[in-house]
């Protein structure tokens, strides 16, 4: 007998803990554990709200992150501890989620800091991504990779870290191509590229923290 598939999609997302993620992401008046944290929930809420979206699975061992992401519909945490007190990378940790998520299902690893991500954006992408066996979607400076997929049946891979996007070409993803200023291609490691994701829109809790460094700056005389 073949196995029946469900049409909606399983989206991973991996969260570092944000005592270690964003290193880079440095605003002068707002702590980057509450900014990174931030960041990953109204990615998780944003990918959660996306019709074309079954199920989130969020691999992360930050115990106020799943604490404060109480109110965000269909949500499945996995741990990124392997059960050895080590904590995965981030391709192990879509691994873990993968696991997680079963084959039954169309699947997609979403990177966790997205703060501008629109789930409308997202669907767009994952009607896409459907057409084909594996996926990708390249960042906003065309080399690192924010979206990969996989069709039902078909095994989820991945390979994220700097020039991912190339590599994920050669694990054989077709590359999607998704307006300049779709919001699933502008993820956030710097102060820079978080005022550009500003200027596509924010999710409120990113929004709330932004706007409150905006105000935090000194006037300048003259």
């Amino acid at each position: 007998m073949r196995p029946t598939y469900q049409p909606g999609w399983a989206v991973i997302i991996p969260v570092k803990p944000t005592s270690v993620g964003k290193s880079r992401l440095d605003l002068p008046t707002v702590d980057r554990v509450t900014l990174a944290r931030a960041i990953a929930l109204d990615t998780i809420a944003a990918a959660a709200a996306c019709s074309a979206v079954s199920q989130v699975y969020v691999v992360t061992d930050d115990g106020a992150l799943i604490a404060l992401a109480f109110d965000i519909p269909r949500l499945r945490f996995v741990p990124e501890d392997d059960g050895s007190g080590t904590l995965r990378g981030i391709d192990a940790a879509v691994a873990a989620g993968a696991e997680a998520a079963g084959e039954g299902m169309p699947r997609a690893a979403l990177l966790g800091d997205l703060p501008a991500l629109r789930p409308g954006d997202l669907a767009t992408a994952l009607t896409a991504a459907g057409a084909h066996e594996r996926a990708a979607v390249a960042d906003a400076e065309g080399t690192g990779t924010t979206l990969v997929t996989a069709r039902s049946g078909i095994p989820l891979s991945t390979s994220f870290g700097e020039g991912s996007y190339g590599r994920h070409l050669e694990l054989g993803c077709v590359a999607l191509d998704l307006a300049d200023d779709s919001t699933v291609r502008r993820d956030v490691d710097t102060a820079a590229q978080l005022k550009v994701a500003a200027g596509l829109g924010l999710g409120p809790r990113t929004s709330g923290l932004f706007a409150a460094q905006t105000a935090c700056r000194p006037r300048q005389s003259g």
